[in-house]
């Protein structure tokens, strides 16, 4: 006998498809990246990923404000200084260019979320996020010396008006050391957004780019994680959350599908997948060919991290996105 569930019963047209769909991406679920730099008037392309610019604080200002009129309710801060040191000044200076630009945003779109990254490798001259071993070209990054520009850097960008602070170096301890700082300095209302899960991954090419945070020897090996391991993820999470992180993230997101599912699978609470510049820019080359439909495989992507169990997704195609799930079409 021909059996009687019949499965395509469901399927038959776009109006029950849309009834019984599990997983909707919304625009709720999407934060915006942005890549601050000293100037005015300056906006360049990133040639490694089209349609993402490096900007000065006042085009950031008026990009944050089209990202709120699209109905995406938060960007994430990435700096650019003018000058690099040891000590990462431009990362922890009240008038930074991620403090200037949080400000700016906050009186000009007050209700938009600002999230501010919370690294050094944008800020030393070797590109690695923290001290460095006098005369060590390995990379290793002295762990403890860190955490205390990290908690300058954070307290920092709270006092300049960010909502969330999202620590992302991997350093051991990072997050209750934030939590500390930032309770005492009367931040206890400031979230913490733990890149939780970092891998240290071949797909953050094109964000070096971005960010111009190269490391100049070595590699960051010693402080994200294998690709290779997905245990050791879970024990991140066991320690930032003993730590006070408010929310967890893990990146990148399209080769971790199982690592979102399974820190999804052991918190109530959200975890943010970040949909890194390499997974953007393959997407975008292939449109760019003819290769792909760049609307359709950019929305089945960000469906399939919001289906893994991501709550919220960084991602550079927030706007296209965005535009796109407005027409109701997909």
């Amino acid at each position: 006998m021909f059996p009687i569930t019949r499965p395509r019963r469901l399927r038959q047209n776009p109006q029950l498809r849309r009834m019984v769909r599990e997983t909707v991406v919304t625009t709720n679920d999407l934060v915006y990246p942005l890549f601050a730099v000293p100037g005015e008037s300056v906006a360049v392309e990133v040639k490694s990923m089209p349609g993402v610019y490096q900007l000065s604080v006042d085009k950031i200002v008026t990009e944050a404000q089209e990202v709120y009129d699209l109905g995406i309710p938060a960007v994430i801060l990435f700096g650019i200084p003018a000058e690099k040191d040891n000590e990462a000044t431009g990362a922890w200076h009240d008038h930074g260019i991620v403090q200037k630009a949080a400000t700016a945003i906050k009186e000009a779109v007050p209700d938009l979320i600002v999230i501010a990254d919370t690294c050094l490798c944008e800020y030393t001259p070797h590109g690695h996020c923290g001290y460095l071993e006098i005369g060590d070209f390995s990379g290793r990054v002295l762990n403890d010396p860190t955490l205390e520009l990290l908690k300058k850097t954070a307290v920092s960008q709270a006092k300049a008006g960010a909502d969330i602070i999202a620590p992302s170096g991997m350093m051991d301890g990072f997050v209750g050391a934030i939590r500390s700082a930032l309770d005492e300095a009367g931040y206890s209302h400031t979230l913490i957004l733990s890149y939780t899960a970092k891998y240290s991954s071949a797909y953050y090419g094109p964000f070096r780019d971005a960010a111009e945070s190269s490391p100049q020897f070595g590699d960051r090996r010693t402080y994200q994680m294998d690709p290779a391991n997905a245990q050791e993820a879970l024990k991140e999470v066991e320690l930032d959350i003993s730590e006070g992180a408010d929310m967890l993230m893990v990146k990148p997101a399209l080769a971790y599908l199982d690592i979102i599912w399974r820190v999804k699978s052991m918190t109530n609470l959200p975890v943010a997948a970040y949909n890194v510049s390499g997974e953007y820019s393959l997407i975008k080359a292939a449109a760019l060919n003819g290769w792909i439909d760049e609307k359709a495989v950019t929305l089945e992507t960000l469906t399939s991290f919001k289906r893994a169990g991501a709550d919220l997704i960084l991602t550079y195609h927030a706007k296209d996105a965005a535009r796109w799930l407005a027409e109701k079409a997909y």
